[in-house]
């Protein structure tokens, strides 16, 4: 089977070293920008600041070979396979973030939160669902 996965963007961050970079946006991680291509515009049509959106990430700086890690790179935590990890060293290195929009200018998202990298390949956005069924 042959996928074919294409950015919708980037992350514009000023985030720049995955090593210091906050392990969860919610440990310090800063606001970022979701920089979209021009071409992407018409797909943000409904969403508004306040919105709680999941942004899907390519790690492209990941190392794909990798199955088992330490969780949360703690050695004096035994090592476990990397599917019951938020490991970013995984084979589809897939970055999933919960993230709050705080602001709209064009194709360009500023959300909260966010802790990849600046450079980040973005690849999809998708909002989180309300627990009550009438408002999906």
């Amino acid at each position: 089977m042959d996928l074919e996965l294409r950015p919708i963007g980037t992350v514009e961050s000023p985030l720049t070293d995955p090593a210091k970079a906050p392990k969860q946006g919610d440990e310090g991680a800063p606001g970022a920008w979701l920089v979209l291509e021009p071409s992407m515009l018409e797909a943000l049509e409904g969403l508004a600041p306040g919105d709680d959106v999941l942004v899907l990430t390519w790690f492209h700086r990941a190392d794909r070979e990798v199955l088992r890690v330490h969780p949360r790179g703690d050695a004096s935590r035994a090592p476990q396979g990397v599917f019951a990890t938020r490991s970013p060293h995984r084979p589809n290195p897939i970055g999933l973030h919960r993230v709050r929009i705080v602001g709209l200018d064009g194709a360009r998202v500023k959300v909260s939160d966010l802790e990849a990298v600046n450079g980040t390949p973005v690849v999809d956005l998708k909002p989180v669902l309300s627990a009550d069924p009438s408002e999906r």
